[in-house]
């Protein structure tokens, strides 16, 4: 049952290094630490060693499990003589404010988490699924359309210091990051991909690395070396839904994304699938979306501790009615989902924020801006509780079905759980195959504005306006609407969806 698999990242790079070790006889578990070590070098913007996520690890012979790697929160709590600012990012349409600098940065989980992943799971040498990320670095990479255009949009913040503006400014065009076609060369990278891979996570939580990052905190910063020596990668039991003839296994609180998932798909459980173009269904998972923001609203008010309660059935009843008694009763984070010939289900997502606009001295990484991310800071900036794990929306998930099983999560922000959401109900409610059902029109609400993409309803437009009033109709697809990249499985079958929204690849061994 080696080199068979399938794949599903943002780039073609990444799901090529997964693909790599998946021939050499890693398992589904190697294979996403060294497509995360290359996303780190490939999609800057999107991924970095500086960074925190998730893995949702289902292995073919053991119980699912979740590895909460996410941003933890400075045991320092202060708000003044901080390295601390606004930039703007333009959206082309929108623009957004984000806030950058030293004291923007909370602990990062990525490398001790790829390290606890690898010892628990992993069958091939650290050194060997580095190789890809390393050659990469060193030897630079063409940096495609989709790459470019998500960087163009935080150049703010790739242009902020010197130590940003030599690896990320463009050679071409003054002023600006680096532009399709140009180079990305990394050997600073390339060397501290290699020393932690011979050296292990120590390096990075307690040695120079970690040195270094105090270092550079010092002036302005939040960070210690206790905050990093005592970071831990925490493991968790995935929360487990069923939906109609479908189980969901999905991360639990305190992240967010899953359990919200979660709740809208439970008001969707005992009301008809309808036709997914029909007007009156797209309103209905409108305002099904319009009832999660305000569940997420009213629970976060409580504290993230009350997360789990949105799933009570006297709560999710009093949610669902008022659903249906409407008029229709109806940020930088990238994906990787891997599937091996054992049966190993890999699902991966991970988020730098849109990083804190410097350089690690010494190391070529660029640390997360977490504490300047607005949605992950809702009370406020600074009014977190020190030395706690951050929440988030990223829900990697497997989902199980009678046709199969997916691995499936998403970028995007606020908009991943409505797309992860819309796939999961192309699958199970319209029995659509894995490709279909990622490349099927989303809608998102937020704001209350409707968005729809091209064909995402049928017709009545006039109706949906009447009831959201503000309908906003996309000319094309868009990685506003996230990017599902997925993969699937059915008996001795393998399928791979990368989201054509964010530049997805993916690949299929052994077809």
């Amino acid at each position: 049952m080696k080199h068979r698999g399938a794949i599903a990242s943002g780039h073609p790079l990444t799901s090529a290094a997964a693909e790599e070790i998946l021939r050499d006889g890693g398992n589904a578990f190697d294979a996403i630490i060294a497509a995360h070590f290359t996303a780190c070098v490939v999609e800057p913007v999107l991924a970095s060693l500086g960074a925190g996520g998730y893995l949702l690890a289902e292995p073919g012979d053991g119980p699912c499990r979740v590895y909460d790697f996410f941003t933890q929160t400075p045991r320092n709590q202060r708000a003044e003589g901080l390295d601390f600012y606004p930039i703007s990012a333009d959206f082309g349409t929108i623009h957004q404010e984000f806030h950058i600098g030293r004291g923007s940065t909370a602990v990062p989980g990525s490398v001790r988490g790829m390290f606890e992943i690898h010892r628990d799971l992993g069958s091939l040498p650290m050194r060997r699924l580095a190789e890809p990320a390393m050659r990469h670095a060193r030897d630079g990479v063409t940096l495609n359309a989709m790459q470019a255009a998500i960087m163009n949009i935080v150049s703010p913040i790739y242009l902020a210091t010197d130590s940003a503006r030599e690896v990320f400014a463009s050679r071409r065009l003054s002023g600006a990051t680096l532009q399709e076609g140009e180079r990305l060369v990394q050997p600073v990278l390339a060397e501290t991909l290699e020393a932690l891979a011979t050296e292990g996570d120590r390096l990075f939580y307690e040695g120079d690395i970690a040195q270094a990052i105090v270092a550079r905190n010092a002036r302005g910063g939040l960070l210690t070396l206790e905050d990093l020596a005592n970071y831990r990668v925490e493991r968790r039991r995935p929360l487990r839904l069923r939906y109609r003839d479908a189980e969901l296994m999905i991360n639990p609180p305190p992240s967010s994304g899953g359990v919200l998932i979660g709740f809208a798909l439970a008001l969707l459980d005992r009301l008809p699938a309808g036709r997914r173009t029909d007007p009156g269904l797209v309103g209905r998972l409108a305002e099904v979306m319009a009832t999660t923001n305000k569940a997420r609203v009213d629970t976060l008010a409580r504290g993230a501790d009350s997360l789990s309660h949105l799933l009570d059935a006297d709560l999710l009843e009093q949610y669902r009615t008022q659903v249906m008694q409407h008029h229709y009763c109806s940020r930088g984070t990238t994906h990787i989902s891997v599937v091996d010939g054992d049966g190993n289900l890999a699902s991966m997502t991970v988020s730098n924020g849109e990083g804190c606009g410097e350089l690690v001295p010494d190391t070529g990484i660029m640390l997360n801006n977490v504490l300047g991310e607005e949605d992950l800071n809702p009370g406020g900036f600074f009014r977190w509780r020190p030395d706690t794990r951050m929440t988030s929306m990223m829900a990697p998930a497997a989902l199980h079905t009678p046709r199969g099983r997916a691995v499936l999560g998403s970028g995007g922000s606020n908009r991943l759980r409505t797309a992860i959401l819309q796939v999961m109900l192309n699958l199970v409610d319209h029995r659509m195959s894995i490709e279909e059902a990622v490349a099927a029109p989303r809608i998102h609400l937020e704001h209350g504005t409707l968005n729809l993409e091209p064909g995402a309803v049928a017709s009545g437009l006039d109706q949906l306006q009447q009831v959201f009033g503000d309908v906003r109709e996309w000319p094309e697809q868009n990685l506003y609407f996230g990017g599902v990249h997925s993969v699937w499985l059915a008996g001795s079958e393998f399928h791979a969806a990368g989201d054509a929204r964010r530049g997805g690849c993916g690949i299929v061994l052994g077809r």
